[in-house]
């Protein structure tokens, strides 16, 4: 790979950028594109709230159980293959889910989905921070992570306009045949990643995974990725239920709703990650939380309300998510030895999940419906449960950003030394 200054990219380096944004466009999609169906779906599969809670939950514990059983071998593989080979697996359990036609089936195709989709994302930091030095991180964060954005503002709204028009299950079709195309590009562009595995100590899968778990640094990491996640899946699954039956938006608005929303997104996410490469990391994130307490406060307490102001707060909520999620996502990258990141990356990744499965969990014994027409009822505790978890959150990133700041103090004092 040719030499590159902090400040630019090669080719290759916006190729890999492109292909695993693409990606977590893909995968994004499909656990999103739930979320603004809920409504839609609760009423055309004649199941209640709590019952779509844990279908989007399925996904989460699935994806959580494959995050720690592939952390094991995560490094003693190239990471294109790993990367490929769960790719597929996505993309087969995403036809399944577009295929199901009662609760249960559907939660076996959310299963199916999780095991592979939920891998993935780990696969993508891993090779990120093997291809990309702490300081260009922050841009290839945001870009990756405009996925999310990217879903808003294209793919949730096409969801939900072919959702209206042919039912909830095409959304899901149409996600799995793009990703087929995705899965050739990995193929043949994407070049093998095993500069780990020269690295790599001769351990069995379950000791590798041992080691990782039971480093007390790594465990920092842990620890804050799981609040992240509980809090910010506590109040997604609920998000249109709430929207339409309490706010008075209309099916045919939320498509506009999610794309001013993720637009709003796209153009964050790269100003965010310049701005996590150029000041602290960490008190970029604590001012996005402290943002989005209040307005979590605010939107969760709200009955009737016109469609411009819900479309306002939604942008003011979507600023301060990728305000977190852009440093957090770079501080954690920083954490772990190289030998070891794809076993750190995979666990984190399955507790993303399993805490966000929680958190949905949660929420779903929290909030209830008389009807599926009536309000949803005790939303607000929802919200006054995320204040508390994401205060707990800021306190856990504040320990990630020391441990980094004192790995880089270690690594400055050690290097007089080692040149010697």
């Amino acid at each position: 790979m040719e030499k590159t200054s902090p400040s630019s990219f090669n080719s290759y380096q916006i190729l890999v950028i492109a292909i695993l944004a693409v990606t977590q466009f893909t995968v994004i999609l499909d656990f999103m594109v739930m979320s603004p169906m809920g409504d839609l779906m609760i009423k055309s599969m004649d199941m209640d709230a709590k019952a779509f809670g844990l279908a989007v939950s399925a996904y989460a514990f699935s994806a959580g159980a494959s995050g720690l059983l592939t952390a094991g071998f995560a490094d003693k593989f190239d990471r294109k293959r790993l990367l490929l080979f769960f790719y597929v697996g996505f993309i087969i359990g995403t036809f399944l889910c577009g295929l199901a036609n009662s609760l249960v089936t559907l939660i076996a195709a959310r299963i199916i989905t999780g095991l592979f989709g939920g891998v993935i994302g780990s696969i993508s930091m891993a090779i990120i921070t093997d291809l990309f030095s702490l300081a260009q991180r922050g841009r290839v964060m945001g870009f990756v992570q405009m996925g999310f954005g990217a879903s808003q503002v294209l793919g949730i709204p096409i969801g939900l306009y072919i959702a209206n028009k042919w039912g909830w299950e095409a959304p899901f079709l149409m996600i799995a045949t793009a990703s087929i195309f995705i899965a050739l590009i990995i193929a043949l562009r994407l070049k093998p990643i095993k500069q780990h595995l020269g690295m790599q100590q001769q351990q069995k899968a379950i000791s590798h995974l041992w080691h990782t778990l039971k480093n007390k640094h790594y465990k920092v990491g842990f620890a804050a990725t799981a609040f992240l996640s509980i809090g910010g899946f506590m109040m997604m699954p609920y998000s249109t239920v709430f929207a339409v039956n309490n706010l008075g938006v209309d099916h045919e608005q939320l498509p506009l709703l999610f794309m001013v929303s993720g637009v709003c997104a796209l153009i964050t996410m790269p100003i965010v990650g310049q701005l996590s490469d150029k000041v602290s990391k960490f008190k970029l994130f604590a001012i996005a939380s402290i943002w989005l307490m209040m307005i979590c406060v605010i939107y969760t307490n709200l009955s009737i309300t016109p469609f411009w102001l819900v479309i306002s707060l939604n942008i003011l909520m979507m600023i301060s998510i990728m305000g977190r999620m852009v440093p957090s996502s770079a501080l954690t990258s920083a954490v772990p030895q190289k030998q070891d990141r794809g076993a750190f990356m995979s666990i984190n990744a399955s507790l993303q999940q399993i805490a966000g499965g929680i958190g949905a969990v949660i929420s779903g014994l929290i909030v209830y419906q008389q009807d599926k027409t009536t309000p949803l009822m005790h939303y607000n505790y929802v919200g006054y449960t995320v204040v508390a978890i994401t205060i707990i959150s800021i306190l856990m990133v504040r320990r990630v950003d020391g441990l980094i700041k004192a790995q880089s103090v270690a690594i400055d004092d050690n290097l007089p030394r080692t040149s010697s």
